[in-house]
């Protein structure tokens, strides 16, 4: 009779392993199309001016002519904006883990308000204000940010 227990034994520690499993994987369906395309478009904004004529990559580097004293807040934004927005969400769509989904949703969240406070600082600072990049960046990481607490909020 014991050697017909363990096989059921085994089975069921299997299963359970396959369950949870199962419910640390995402599958963002329809959305991953919507989150790589707006991923593309953020890198895009790279290329396209932020303040004055000066274009994100030279924000996130800090090559920007320092007379147009950009500041903090910009820089800041350009360089969580690349890590949560590119790197941590296409490192979500790889590998379809829900922890690491949520943790580019919350940091999405969080990139989006730093994003507002950055164009916010430059329309007040009475220098150049923020121009189309800077702005179409941070529209793409609401939109990312929304997409992956969906995502998110689907498997609970």
């Amino acid at each position: 009779m014991s050697g017909a227990e363990e096989p059921d034994e085994m089975s069921r520690r299997e299963l359970a392993r396959t369950e949870r499993e199962v419910l640390r994987r995402i599958d963002p369906g329809s959305r991953a199309l919507v989150i790589a395309s707006v991923i593309l478009v953020l890198v895009l904004c790279s290329v396209l001016p932020w303040v004055d004529g000066v274009v994100g990559w030279q924000v996130l580097t800090g090559e920007a002519d320092p007379q147009l004293n950009i500041g903090l807040l910009p820089r800041l934004f350009a360089i969580n904006s690349t890590i949560v927005g590119i790197g941590l969400g296409a490192l979500a769509l790889i590998t379809r883990r829900w922890v690491i989904a949520l943790l580019a949703g919350l940091a999405g969240v969080v990139v989006s308000f730093e994003g507002m406070i950055a164009i916010w600082s430059r329309q007040t600072s009475g220098n150049a204000g923020p121009s189309i990049g800077l702005v179409l960046a941070v529209v793409c990481m609401i939109v990312l940010a929304v997409q992956w607490m969906r995502i998110v909020w689907s498997r609970t």
